[in-house]
């Protein structure tokens, strides 16, 4: 009786001690599948934050990229340009004040002055106008918009243009990515596409603002990336990221382009 006694509680230990090797089994089963699950996670995190930053760093190379540009032709326009038209005028001035110039000499020489003075300065407005639109700063984005259509407008190109949202005018700095967008995306059409007719329509959808534009332009290939590079895209891009937006490109050749975006 004794020794079936013992050789029964031996078994139960023996079972005990299984089904304990066996949880403490699983329970390391699952303490690896966590840990490795969880390293898994962190590694693809990783690799997600990587990616940002490497399109954030992108992103801020474009834009630094046309800033630069932007400075170097302001520059340009400056020296080139009104630079050059000042000097004139001023060379004119020194003429004028010798005091040996006939009559007819120095109407002709006034005459320049005042023509050359006049260019130096519509031009500076020009310059002055392509950093900071005038009618953006007193009137808001929406009549900005309005007269960036009418002055494309004309020469074979027709722009029509639908507002139905309202613009928050002390988002300065929005108001001016969203105008810049609209004008790299004229041009485009205009320069590159050769568009007669230009559509754009602006209202609001779920609190945000949706941009439908389209023309009848020339078109392109999405695939091409050297279009991306030439047509400005990568500007747009970069705006597009500011206002935290998303942008929607459709183009076939001979079939024109249409762009969405929102923020």
């Amino acid at each position: 009786m004794e020794t079936e006694f013992l050789s029964e509680e031996n078994g139960i230990s023996l079972v005990v001690l299984g089904g304990i090797s066996f949880m403490f089994l699983v329970g390391m089963l699952l303490l690896l599948f966590f840990y490795f699950s969880k390293k898994k996670i962190v590694q693809k995190e990783l690799e997600k934050k990587n990616l940002e930053l490497t399109h954030q760093k992108n992103l801020l190379e474009a834009t630094l990229e046309t800033q630069e540009k932007e400075r170097q032709r302001i520059a340009r326009d400056l020296h080139d340009d009104i630079s050059s038209k000042l000097n004139m005028v001023s060379l004119h001035s020194d003429l004028l004040l010798t005091g040996n110039l006939a009559e007819s000499e120095q109407k002709e020489a006034l005459e320049t002055i005042l023509s050359l003075s006049g260019k130096a300065l519509e031009n500076s407005r020009h310059i002055a106008h392509d950093l900071f639109p005038p009618v953006l700063e007193k009137f808001g984005l929406d009549a900005a918009i309005e007269e960036l259509c009418s002055e494309f407008s004309g020469h074979g190109t027709q722009i029509s243009y639908h507002n139905q949202s309202l613009f928050d005018e002390t988002q300065k700095s929005k108001n001016l990515h969203v105008f810049r967008i609209l004008q790299e995306l004229i041009h485009n059409s205009i320069k590159h596409g050769s568009a007669s007719h230009i559509q754009l329509h602006i209202e609001d959808r779920k609190d945000k603002k949706y941009f439908h534009y389209q023309d009848n332009g020339k078109g392109f290939q999405i695939e091409d990336k050297q279009n991306h590079k030439g047509l400005g895209m990568k500007n747009i891009d970069s705006r597009i990221q500011f206002l935290q937006g998303s942008l929607f490109i459709h183009s076939e050749l001979g079939k024109g382009t249409t762009v969405i975006f929102t923020f």
